[in-house]
């Protein structure tokens, strides 16, 4: 099958005009369904597992179901966007998923509710993805890194509203809490119309199937072993699931490497600069999804406060993102990402050591603030030249697979991290109902997430180059 014409935007949008403002409208709040989602979840597992009547391993999967599902798929989500069209695919992804909350919500049984929670991860990875490429894709060279930053800022208050909202809705019904996902797709796709179609130009290429099979049982096996180990130990079950997850992934390489369209381009990974920021991404959004996980159980089981109360906790992590992020996109244009990245990775490790010091009766004000601010400030150094420089780092026509390619990093990074964690930790079964268990786990869990961002912090050193981002690409071009 040929496509006979590119589809792409009849001029490129600036920031300060309205077409450009809408469109990063369009993208935020359909990004921010996803943000939402995870927050909300991450607030209610506690009062999922008691209406439900399940133990940890079912919790994580209400979790890892759809990070599975994302991570695994949002390839060729990035990829149908390349070819087919950006806005056609994030649409179907925005209506995927509002359909798929009302399932979520719907759910009589935790087996129910995870098998809900990997449609709409599935959905997930048609929308994630389309976000990002068609910011890339339709707004001008000299605006992207700041219409990145304003997007990752933006988002803040999805992120913000999240754990607020959510935490005040699971007080009432954890059910509600995923109902608002439906009128804030009908807003997208309301807003989607007038936004610039772009895709790529060239052939479509057949799928690449072995990649879509092998990735998600890479990623299945491998998940399953570390969320079932500290309840059943190296059974037969659980080493047979790792070795199948290890088996798979090693052929996927091997595919990968031979398809003649594969699914991850190698060719992508002799970019230092690409290669260098999505092991970044792996760890620094291993720790950020294991901390917040840990910090919305321990807020509520060990410190007994409310979900709304554990939820708004959290919440100057957002403002902060929502008033930095695009300044620090920003500088990162002018001179580069590495600094903004290496400086926004120590000051986050120091937020973990914060609350890692946290008693199981903390104080607000002095224990848990004071960590999530810092924890914000180094947010906002980091995600957006990270993301910034991985866009900047490929073609403009393999943007969308750039993202996807490092958006499944980031997810399949929580996906690790919500695994691997209780194991690292000692949490199994029933055991995220006793507030001393919680308050010890959680405790660990923030001092491992420390180390995760300081190796991120020294990857960037070490292996970024001097001049990466936009300003990179501009010395470059000279």
């Amino acid at each position: 099958m040929q496509m006979t014409d590119e589809v792409e935007p009849t001029r490129l949008l600036a920031m300060n005009e309205p077409a450009g403002r809408r469109l990063l409208a369009t993208t935020v709040l359909g990004s921010g369904m996803g943000f939402l989602d995870g927050t909300i979840a991450n607030v209610a597992l506690p009062h999922i597992g008691d209406d439900l009547h399940a133990e940890l391993a079912g919790l994580q999967w209400v979790v890892n179901g759809y990070t599975l599902a994302l991570a695994s798929l949002i390839l060729i989500g990035g990829s149908l966007g390349d070819r087919v069209g950006r806005k056609r695919v994030y649409g179907w992804g925005v209506a995927g998923f509002a359909i798929t909350s009302v399932i979520v919500a719907l759910s009589p049984t935790i087996e129910v509710l995870v098998f809900a929670r990997v449609l709409q991860g599935v959905a997930a990875a048609l929308l994630t993805p389309g976000s990002l490429a068609m910011l890339q894709s339709s707004f001008r060279k000299e605006d992207r890194m700041r219409a990145v930053g304003a997007w990752t800022g933006t988002l803040g208050i999805a992120t913000a509203a999240g754990p607020v909202v959510g935490g005040w809705l699971v007080g009432i019904d954890w059910r509600i809490a995923f109902w608002i996902n439906v009128p804030i797709a009908a807003v997208v796709l309301w807003l989607l119309r007038t936004a610039p179609e772009s895709r790529e130009a060239g052939p479509l290429h057949r799928l690449d199937w072995w990649a879509v099979v092998l990735a998600p049982i890479t990623l299945a096996g491998i998940t399953w072993a570390l969320t079932a180990w500290p309840d059943t130990g190296a059974s037969t079950s659980t080493v047979s699931a790792l070795a199948v997850g290890i088996v798979a992934g090693v052929a996927f390489i091997v595919v990968e490497m031979r398809e003649p369209h594969p699914m991850v381009p190698p060719d992508l990974f002799r970019s230092r600069d690409f290669s260098v920021i999505n092991v970044v991404t792996l760890f620094v959004y291993a720790a950020l999804t294991g901390s917040m996980l840990f910090l919305a159980i321990f807020l509520q089981v060990s410190a007994g406060w409310t979900p709304l109360e554990a939820g708004a906790a959290t919440v100057p992590i957002s403002v902060l993102m929502f008033f930095l992020a695009s300044r620090f996109g920003s500088v990162a244009t002018k001179f580069g990402a590495r600094m903004p990245m290496i400086g926004g990775a120590v000051v986050l490790m120091v937020g973990f050591a914060w609350l890692a010091l946290a008693p199981d009766d903390p104080s607000y004000l002095t224990q848990i603030l004071p960590g999530v601010v810092i924890m914000g400030l180094g947010l906002s150094m980091l995600v957006a030249p990270l993301t910034g420089t991985v866009l900047a780092a490929v073609p403009d026509g393999q943007s969308g697979l750039a993202s996807g390619i490092n958006n499944a990093i980031s997810r399949t990074a929580g996906l690790i991290a919500v695994a691997v964690l209780p194991l690292l930790t000692g949490l199994s079964g029933t055991a995220y109902r006793d507030p001393i268990a919680v308050g010890d786990s959680y405790r660990a869990s923030m001092w491992w997430c420390a180390g995760v961002v300081l190796a991120g912090g020294l990857l960037t050193a070490v292996g970024l180059r001097r001049a990466s981002g936009a300003a990179g690409d501009a010395r470059a071009a000279t």
